[in-house]
């Protein structure tokens, strides 16, 4: 089974994470990863905590996908500008309060709500990934 992956933009993310939500109970493993947009003079992440996670998240998910369902909500910040404005929706959001990119969380869809999370600075961890993928 491979992961299923959707997108979503901050601009897009609402109705997108309602879809996800809404999925969640179809999924054994629902995730959302906070990401940098990428630079389009170079097509690579202008985030180097971005670029060295992902790898190795990907990795691990695909791997939890070959014996459950998991689906994977990628949320794409936006360019370095926006994402350094201390207001940022998702550095004041309620809910996901972002402080790093990226940000790995396990949602829970019975009480709609974060089961976990991993901040920028251990999102490319093997052992920090798994011990969030078996959070139940």
């Amino acid at each position: 089974m491979p992961v299923k992956v959707v997108d979503a933009t901050v601009s897009s993310f609402d109705s997108i994470f309602e879809n996800f939500r809404s999925d969640a109970p179809n999924n054994k493993a629902n995730l959302i990863l906070f990401l940098a947009d990428k630079d389009p003079s170079t097509s690579l992440s202008w985030c180097p905590d971005c670029i060295r996670a992902e790898p190795v998240i990907y990795k691990k998910l695909e791997l939890e996908a070959s014996v459950e369902d998991v689906a994977l909500l990628r949320a794409y910040v936006g360019d370095r500008p926006t994402w350094r404005n201390p207001q940022h929706p998702w550095r004041v959001d309620s809910t996901f309060k972002l402080t790093g990119v990226p940000t790995l969380f396990h949602w829970d869809w019975e009480n709609d709500a974060i089961r976990a999370r991993l901040e920028d600075h251990e999102a490319q961890l093997e052992h920090k990934i798994d011990a969030l993928l078996s959070t139940k």
